[in-house]
């Protein structure tokens, strides 16, 4: 008898389903299924209307303060918007939650790729959850520097904490920016708090510049690293163990349980050659297993054990203090380059110098100066 791999008959009926078009609305009847007596084209003449509305700002603001996670995830949307059109709402919108923010403590977690942070997050998220603490975690996803898409897998990834009412996740692109966060995971940040969440976890891209981006804006810098990545000279060349709070070893299950054990060690004798702490913090590693659930509750006693001594010293208030003003240059920045790539004059002027540029007509710092120049008396 001839045998076709179920891997074939799934690739046959893929391509089938990709040449086949599909331009129809969602609600529309599909051919060949018979219209069930129930379906009323008035019903889905409202829902579609009702998804084509826009909310005001001042009911995203209402709905994120009663603890909507619909009205939330629209904000953000709105706040994550590049259209010009959407900023003076998204400002609103930030406006109005202000006064309800900074009410949570904020967590950092970095890793290469591979290190398993999304199963960790979900892991430590259950956790956090199961002892009564509202969760809302901020995934980046890179962009793709070619296509300028995302996966935005991390959601998917994590199917037992999406389903948790406690928790709240959204996956956004990393964009154009360092590490994917910016004025925007911030000002997202000031959501989530102002609906109600009181623990924030923010997951870098992990591609090694990330990690300063993030430091400055959470509260404690969690540090993931799996057994066999090197010595502890290897970690003291990283400049990233120098901002790390704490530093786990994650995976530390199975056959790599003696391995993750040395690995502690050889992190722990690094970080003793490192300058102590403006924080008075002095910096811990442990082991657990994301995929096992062991050793969560003790990376959260750790991160306890840290908000109560910079709590205390008066350390905790200082740092969000200076974050504060790092983010208001930051944003000042930001709108500089913004300001400047999208006004008139210069966008035009900035085609013929790139033509210019590219024919060596002209060096590329002598065109950056011109286009300044007449930017600054064009002002």
């Amino acid at each position: 008898m001839f045998y076709i791999p179920t891997f074939f008959v799934f690739l046959h009926k893929a391509k089938f389903l990709l040449k086949t078009p599909n331009k129809k609305s969602a609600l529309s009847e599909i051919h060949g299924v018979e219209q069930p007596e129930t379906l009323s084209s008035v019903v889905a003449s409202q829902i579609q209307q009702f998804r084509r509305k826009q909310p005001s700002a001042e009911e995203l603001i209402a709905g994120i303060l009663k603890g909507d996670k619909t009205a939330l995830s629209r904000a953000i949307t709105l706040v994550e918007s590049t259209n010009p059109e959407h900023l003076a709402k998204a400002n609103e919108v930030i406006k109005g939650c202000l006064p309800h923010a900074n009410n949570s403590v904020r967590i950092g977690i970095t890793g290469v790729p591979g290190v398993g942070k999304s199963t960790f997050i979900e892991a430590f998220g259950k956790y956090l959850t199961s002892i009564g603490k509202k969760v809302a975690v901020l995934a980046v996803d890179p962009s793709s520097s070619i296509s300028h898409g995302s996966i935005l897998g991390d959601k998917t990834r994590m199917e037992e904490l999406v389903k948790d009412e406690n928790a709240y996740i959204r996956p956004s692109a990393s964009g154009d920016t360092l590490g994917g966060v910016a004025r925007k995971t911030r000002e997202t940040i000031i959501l989530c708090e102002a609906c109600g969440f009181d623990t924030i976890i923010i997951e870098t891209v992990g591609v090694g510049q990330s990690e300063t981006a993030v430091h400055s804006m959470v509260d404690f810098f969690l540090l993931l690293k799996i057994s066999g990545a090197g010595d502890e000279l290897q970690g003291i060349k990283r400049g990233i163990m120098e901002m790390a709070d704490t530093i786990v070893i994650n995976k530390a299950d199975g056959d790599n349980i003696a391995k993750a054990k040395l690995a502690k060690t050889e992190f722990n004798r690094a970080l003793h050659l490192f300058p102590a702490k403006s924080s008075g913090w002095i910096p811990k590693v442990t082991t657990c297993s994301a995929y096992e659930q062991t050793g969560i509750d003790a990376i959260w006693d750790i991160i306890s054990e840290y908000f109560e001594l910079v709590k205390s010293n008066h350390y905790f208030e200082e740092k969000r203090q200076n974050q504060n003003q790092f983010w208001m240059m930051e944003t000042i920045n930001e709108q500089l380059k913004s300001h400047f790539y999208n006004h008139p004059n210069i966008m035009q002027l900035l085609e013929e110098n790139k033509k210019a540029v590219q024919n060596n007509e002209i060096s590329p710092f002598a065109a950056a100066m011109s286009l300044l120049e007449q930017y600054f008396n064009k002002e």
